[in-house]
């Protein structure tokens, strides 16, 4: 357990499942109070119920979090049980997953749910947080974004695109609240090794593992030891910043 986290209050977005959840059970480890945003009830509560065990407070908070009214009363919540929220991490995104197409033959709802998951759910929950911040002159911000903004996957032109705005908000961000203290940064991960990945035919799992050259999937621990590092005092002169951890996938 950290110093830098005892009785902090730590909130993850999409945080039942895969990197969410490593990401939550890591900020619990280290003695943050967790507040834990998804959709999905089931998986929350098993993710609230393994923190909790870890002896911290948690608030799991059941919710499609592109809605904007459930957004500001999940934010609301967390202030009225824990206080101000001095960590953030937004974590949810999604691609078109089974409406995955080459751009020329994508569904403009398709588009438009993607980006709304994967980009605007990023602003509208980091919005409910830099006023305090701002206030309190203390905070850390850090968004999940991928390296397919870098690389420019095929078929994922819609995800490529939200999450490349992840890393502009953040850049733009990270100017504003800079002199408030705060820091925003943004860590793109390459394949990993979740529930998503596993769905995928053999074929595709085996070709993405084969691009990077550790020879191997990240897992979810991997994306959350960079959170963490990044929500950390250690990380007290990082801002603006993108950290990729793919496994040498793609060079920023």
């Amino acid at each position: 357990m950290s110093t830098d986290f005892a009785g902090r209050v730590a909130v993850v977005t999409g945080g039942a499942n895969g990197i969410g959840r490593a990401i939550s059970l890591a900020f619990a480890a280290e003695g943050a109070n967790v507040a834990i945003m998804d959709r999905e009830e089931g998986p929350l509560g098993e993710t609230a119920e393994e923190a909790r065990r870890l002896g911290v407070k948690v608030l799991p908070l059941v919710g499609d979090m592109t809605d904007k009214t459930v957004v500001a009363e999940s934010f609301a919540r967390v202030k009225a049980d824990f206080g101000s929220v001095d960590i953030l991490t937004n974590n949810i995104g999604q691609t078109a997953r089974e409406n995955y197409s080459e751009f020329y033959l994508a569904r403009p709802e398709t588009l438009e749910f993607v980006v709304g998951v994967s980009l605007m759910t990023t602003l509208m929950c980091t919005r409910q947080v830099v006023s305090d911040m701002r206030e309190r002159k203390f905070g850390k911000i850090v968004s999940i974004s991928s390296d397919s903004a870098m690389n420019g996957d095929v078929g994922t032109v819609d995800y490529a695109a939200a999450k490349s705005g992840v890393l502009g908000f953040t850049r733009a961000l990270a100017r504003e609240l800079g002199p408030f203290k705060v820091n925003v940064n943004a860590v793109c991960p390459g394949p990993t090794n979740t529930r998503a990945m596993q769905r995928i035919p053999k074929d595709a799992y085996e070709r993405a593992r084969n691009m990077i050259p550790l020879g191997e999937l990240c897992e979810p621990d991997d994306i959350a030891n960079a959170v963490i590092f990044l929500s950390s005092g250690k990380s007290r002169f990082i801002t603006g910043q993108t950290l990729m951890v793919n496994g040498g996938r793609v060079f920023y």
